[in-house]
């Protein structure tokens, strides 16, 4: 069993409970024109070219087998996408890192050997294995099969997930994870249709389909000023919050701007360039908004951080 990430990040603190290490998969359904990991949203592999990495070396000529780099008469490197074929091998040339080639295959065996390498970091500190994107679910069969394995191994296991799936994939994971990372990133199916490029009607409807299979679950809302943050948007995640039997918290996730420069490496249009972070003082006043209006709606005493 085969499959395609582009990442695995050891020693991850904000992936669910405890010290985990984060499974990246490449292939991603939504378009967030926010997104941080724009790498990840072809499951195809993607080429990164770094430019305020570059020295000059020239050794990415020779390596290239399509003729991809040259140098022009100022010396600045110059780099041919349309002839690229993702060989990497120009990747592999350069010692300064300015050019990466991410994303590749893998075995699940590969993966838990890399996750079991921390097992004694996930004893102590309650943590595991998380596996995020990208989509996990859109390798349904392979992160079955990684997330079977993981529990084989006595591993905890999380997915961050956005939860635009088949009904049958989103059924198929449910044994394996004990705490989904849901993605709530607008509440309105024609504002998460513009935001995302697909409706929220099929996400809500996975979303209680795995708290009607007793799944563990943490509401991941990413909010962008004056993006996805109308009192409308703030209400409904307070009113889906309140309507989950297994929900353990909510988290805001504040939007911030650690992934533009990913944007330039990758020659891909950046919807956000020029917006502004969200600040902490911000964040923390929708954490008090989403919070008052559980509150107004029930009596259960859910978490939102």
């Amino acid at each position: 069993m085969v499959g395609t990430i582009f990442d695995i990040q050891r020693f991850s603190v904000h992936d669910g409970p405890g010290i985990r290490t984060t499974v990246f998969f490449k292939g991603c359904p939504l378009r967030c024109i926010w997104c941080h990991n724009p790498e990840s949203q072809k499951l195809s592999a993607s080429l990164a070219y770094y430019g305020n990495k570059c020295k000059g070396c020239g050794e990415c000529v020779p390596a290239c087998p399509n003729g991809c780099h040259s140098f022009d008469e100022n010396g600045v490197h110059v780099f041919d996408r349309a002839k690229c074929t993702l060989c990497g091998e120009c990747a592999n040339a350069c010692a300064f890192e300015a050019i990466e080639c991410l994303g590749k295959r893998v075995s699940v065996e590969e993966i838990i050997e890399e996750v079991t390498r921390d097992n004694t970091f996930y004893k102590n500190s309650g943590g595991g294995m998380t596996v995020s994107g990208g989509e996990p679910l859109m390798q349904g069969e392979f992160v079955v099969e990684l997330l079977k394995r993981a529990k084989e191994k006595g591993i905890h296991t999380c997915m961050e997930s956005c939860g635009f799936a088949p009904e049958q994939t989103v059924r198929a994971v449910a044994d394996y994870v004990d705490i989904f990372l849901f993605d709530v990133k607008a509440t309105d199916d024609d504002k998460h249709k513009e935001l995302t490029g697909v409706p929220f009607t099929p996400i809500r409807k996975n979303l209680l389909l795995l708290d009607s299979l007793g799944a563990k679950m943490v509401l991941r809302c990413p909010l962008v000023p004056e993006v996805n943050t109308d009192e409308g948007h703030i209400k409904e995640i307070a009113k889906l919050a309140a309507s989950l039997d297994n929900l353990l918290e909510v988290n805001v996730m504040a939007y911030h701007t650690l992934g533009n420069g990913k944007y330039d490496a990758l020659d891909m249009e950046n919807k956000m360039a020029g917006h502004d972070p969200m600040s902490k003082e911000d964040k923390e006043k929708y954490i008090n908004a989403i919070s008052e209006e559980i509150k107004k709606i029930s009596d259960k005493n859910i978490k939102v951080c």
